[in-house]
C-alpha cells in the first residue's frame, strides 16, 4: 500500500496578533486532522520580515519566507499619502515574489488570514490555479480581504452578519466557521489562578487587560476607580511592562483594608485559561481575537474599543456583543472613570445578569472554529 500523499499548505497573513494567532491555531488543527487521515502536513508561512508572523513562525519552528508588501493607509494626512505612494512600488514586487514562491512550492491549498501581506500571495495563488481559503476575523471585511473575497475559493467568516459585507457574487462561497482560538483556553482551572495570584475564591474577580503591551487608556481608567471598585471586588490587572512599576506603587499606597485585593501583573501568559475560568467580569479592548475568546469561554465583559481602529472594527465587534446581550461597552471616544465604574457596578451587583450574559456569550461562541476551518482547508486540498 502506498503512503498517503503529503499535504502542502501555504499560509499568509499577519502584521497583528488578530491575523497571526488564528493562522497559528489553524495550522495546528489542520495538522491534527491530517494526521487522523494518515497524512502529513508540510507548511510554509509567507509574510513580512518585520511582522509579528515572522517571530511567531520562528518560535514554532514553521518554515517562513519573507516578501515585500505595500500597505494602503486610509488616513488623509500628507505623511500617510507619501507612504502610500512609496508602498505602491512594493506591491508589484511582492506579487512577483509571491508568485515565485507559490510556483516553486506548489501548494495544495493556500490559507489567508488577513493583513496587507496576504494580498500578493492570495492573488498569486489564484493566478496559479491553487485553492485559496480566506478567513475574516472581524464583523466587517478588512481592505485586504475585500480584495481577496473576489478571487477566494472559499471565504471563511467569523460572524454570520459578515455575509452582508461580501460582494454579491462572493456570498455563495462563504461559510461561517468562527474565529480559531487556542483550545487550552477552554480548560482553565480557577483554583490554579487563585493560588498563583493569591485571590480570594469568595470575592468577585474583575480581570482587566489591554493586550500584551497594556493600554494607557484602560490602565488610567482602572487606576482612577480602584479605591471604590476594590470595596466591591478584587482586580487582577494585566497592565503591560511599561506600567507595572507605577501600578505596583499605586497598589502599595491603597488603604490597608482593600489594598490586598488589587493584583497588577505585567503579563498573563500560559495561565490565561485559569484566569478566564476564575474571572467574573472582564474589562478589555474588543479586538477580534479577544472577542472570540470571551464568547468561547462565556465571560461577561465591559468592552472599551480602541478608537480609532482600522475601519472602526473594534466598535463594530463591541456592538455585536452588546446587541446579543453578551457584553456592555463604552462606545464613545474618551470614556470617563465614572462611566466604567457604573458599568462594572451593574454587573457586580447582579449575579443573575452575569449568568444571562454568560449564556448569551456562549451562544455566540464557536469553540470548535479551528476544527471547522481545518475541515474546510482539507476539503479544498483534495
Amino acid at each position: 500500500m502506498t503512503a498517503a500523499r503529503k499535504i502542502r499548505m501555504l499560509v499568509t497573513g499577519g502584521g497583528t496578533g488578530g491575523h497571526t494567532y488564528p493562522a497559528l491555531t489553524t495550522i495546528s488543527a489542520v495538522r491534527r486532522h491530517a494526521a487522523a487521515q494518515g497524512r502529513d502536513l508540510d507548511v510554509l508561512w509567507v509574510g513580512t520580515a518585520d511582522g509579528l508572523e515572522a517571530r511567531i513562525a520562528m518560535e514554532h519552528h514553521i518554515p517562513f519566507r519573507a516578501i515585500s508588501a505595500g500597505k494602503v493607509r486610509r488616513s488623509p494626512n500628507l505623511r500617510e499619502l507619501g507612504r502610500n505612494v512609496a508602498d505602491l512600488f512594493r506591491i508589484p514586487i511582492g506579487v512577483l515574489q509571491a508568485a515565485g514562491i507559490a510556483a516553486r512550492y506548489r501548494p495544495d491549498v493556500v490559507l489567508s488570514t488577513g493583513g496587507y501581506v496576504c494580498v500578493p500571495l492570495g492573488l498569486a495563488a489564484r493566478l496559479l490555479g491553487r485553492p485559496l481559503v480566506m478567513h475574516e476575523q472581524i464583523t466587517a471585511l478588512g481592505l485586504a480581504n475585500r480584495i481577496l473575497a473576489r478571487v477566494a475559493t472559499t471565504i471563511a467568516l467569523t460572524h454570520p452578519t459578515s455575509i452582508d459585507h461580501l460582494p454579491a457574487r462572493a456570498r455563495a462561497r462563504a461559510v461561517v466557521t468562527g474565529n480559531p482560538i487556542r483550545p487550552q483556553l477552554l480548560h482553565g482551572n480557577p483554583v490554579r489562578a487563585h493560588q498563583r495570584y493569591g485571590l480570594a475564591p469568595d470575592l468577585p474577580l474583575v480581570y482587566v487587560t489591554g493586550g500584551a503591551q497594556g493600554s494607557r487608556q484602560i490602565n488610567t481608567l482602572i487606576e482612577r476607580i480602584l479605591p471604590t471598585l476594590l470595596t466591591r471586588a478584587q482586580v487582577l490587572h494585566q497592565c503591560g511592562r511599561d506600567w507595572i512599576g507605577h501600578l505596583t506603587e499605586v497598589s502599595a499606597g491603597l488603604p490597608a483594608g482593600i489594598g490586598a485585593r488589587y493584583h497588577p501583573t505585567a503579563y498573563v501568559g500560559e495561565e490565561l485559561p485559569d484566569v478566564y475560568a476564575a474571572a467574573d467580569v472582564v474589562v478589555s479592548r474588543s479586538g477580534a481575537g479577544t472577542v472570540a475568546e470571551l464568547v468561547a469561554v462565556g465571560k461577561p465583559s465591559v468592552l472599551i474599543p480602541l478608537i480609532p481602529a482600522a475601519g472602526d472594527e473594534q466598535r463594530g465587534n463591541a456592538r455585536y456583543l452588546v446587541e446579543a446581550g453578551a457584553a456592555r461597552a463604552l462606545l464613545e471616544p474618551g470614556p470617563t472613570p465614572e462611566q466604567l465604574l457604573a458599568e462594572l457596578d451593574v454587573l457586580l451587583a447582579d449575579p443573575g445578569l452575569r449568568v444571562r450574559m454568560t449564556h448569551a456569550a456562549r451562544a455566540l461562541g464557536r469553540p470548535d472554529a479551528a476544527d471547522a476551518l481545518a475541515r474546510v482547508i482539507l476539503d479544498q486540498a483534495k
